[in-house]
């Protein structure tokens, strides 16, 4: 079996978690300028620690935020799941018992004497 399919989704998604790490940083790194641009008492060098501590909190607040929704996802995906499981469960024995009543009629309309 070739297994291309699922190393190339793998290496996109691992791709798309670089891109999107690099854009919280830029994001971050951008923010965090900003901010201390606005702190005008700062000598460059508590200038420059306040960027690195503000762009560090800044990507931490991001990776928790993808966390909890990773796993909010992952807990929607499986009610889901779930749901759909008990839906065709439920088809399913309203098709049997269907099936079951037609034959039945059909037995009881086709028994020869009756």
């Amino acid at each position: 079996m070739d297994d291309r399919p699922t190393a190339a989704g793998a290496l996109i998604r691992e791709l798309e978690g670089h891109l999107l790490i690099a854009a919280s940083r830029a994001e971050g790194r951008a923010e965090a300028v900003r901010f201390a641009g606005s702190l005008v008492w700062l000598t460059d060098s508590q200038r420059e620690e306040v960027e690195a501590r503000y762009e560090e909190a800044h990507l931490a607040l991001a990776r928790r935020s993808w966390e909890r929704t990773a796993r909010r996802g992952s807990e929607l995906r499986a009610e889901y799941e779930e749901r759909y499981r008990a839906l065709r469960r439920r088809w399913w024995a309203t098709a049997l018992v269907g099936a079951a009543l037609v034959l039945a009629a059909l037995a009881l309309t086709t028994v020869p004497g009756a």
